[in-house]
């Protein structure tokens, strides 16, 4: 078994045991047929992966490796916020006619400001103090701009990463408001799990721990039996991440250059409803 599907299986377990259900109060997300989307949740769930053992990727259902870095480095690397940058489809709901999601993710990435070494933007900062400053307690970055929220399409989930460097080893710990576990929860722990892998790599440390702070972990009334299905499948032993040693420059990583060798996983023939 890996290390992600354990700590999957256990967070999902403790949700449907002891998670509150909100069935009684009005929510925001609804299904596509209009009915409230009501959810079980549990309040401040944390998670450490440790990036030396495993490659933190479920083995009872599939995660969408190529796409999930796909989107990273839509957000990380492009910095856009229009899907038309974008080779999946996970955004076109949210979505204006123009592609645009609004002062979002990307675009709140780019946006840059002065320092006394000059003007950077927040990716560019990481990099240059993972270089220049790397034991500095000050790297990290946010993309919960409360005065573009209302230009944005939807408030961002994963919000803010801290960068901590200990030794020549590279941690980092992502901050969460809200995480629709079975649809989302280990496309997040992937994506920045890549992330501190691409930053530590070009910034000539081990990678290490990533920590994953989840303010509202739930899942949705027409997941459950789809969460008890998959948390009672076989789990297999983490694949073996490849990534290419030549790349130097966080700019220069494309999906080609990252591989998976011997992913097993279980699959969910049924399709996961999608709250909005």
């Amino acid at each position: 078994m890996s290390k992600a599907d354990e700590i999957f299986i256990q967070n999902m377990t403790d949700i449907l045991d002891h998670g509150f259900s909100d069935e009684a109060y009005p929510v925001r997300p609804h299904w596509e047929d209009g009915t409230p989307a009501h959810t079980r949740k549990l309040f401040g769930v944390v998670n450490r992966y440790n990036l030396q053992e495993e490659l933190p990727i479920l083995t009872i259902r599939r995660t969408a490796f190529k796409s999930c870095l796909d989107e990273l480095l839509w957000i990380w690397q492009k910095k856009s916020n229009n899907i038309h940058d974008l080779k999946s489809h996970i955004w076109d709901s949210w979505a204006d006619e123009n592609g645009s999601i609004g002062k979002a993710y990307g675009y709140q990435l780019a946006k840059k400001s002065i320092y006394p070494e000059g003007e950077f933007d927040q990716v560019d900062r990481v990099l240059f103090d993972l270089k220049n400053n790397p034991h500095s307690r000050r790297i990290m970055t946010n993309i919960y701009n409360f005065e573009d929220l209302h230009e944005m399409r939807l408030y961002p989930c994963a919000y803010s990463m801290t960068f901590n460097v200990t030794g020549d080893t590279l941690n980092g710990i992502l901050n969460q408001r809200s995480n629709d576990m079975l649809t989302a929860n280990n496309w997040n722990v992937l994506q920045y799990a890549l992330l501190l892998h691409m930053f530590a790599q070009v910034s000539g440390l081990k990678v290490g721990t990533l920590l994953h702070v989840i303010a509202d972990a739930h899942i949705y009334d027409r997941h459950e039996e789809l969460v008890r299905k998959v948390i009672a499948k076989t789990p297999h032993k983490a694949p073996k991440l490849w990534i290419n040693p030549e790349i130097k420059d966080f700019y220069d990583f494309t999906v080609e250059d990252f591989k998976l060798e011997g992913y097993e996983f279980e699959t969910l023939e049924e399709k996961i409803p999608v709250a909005i």
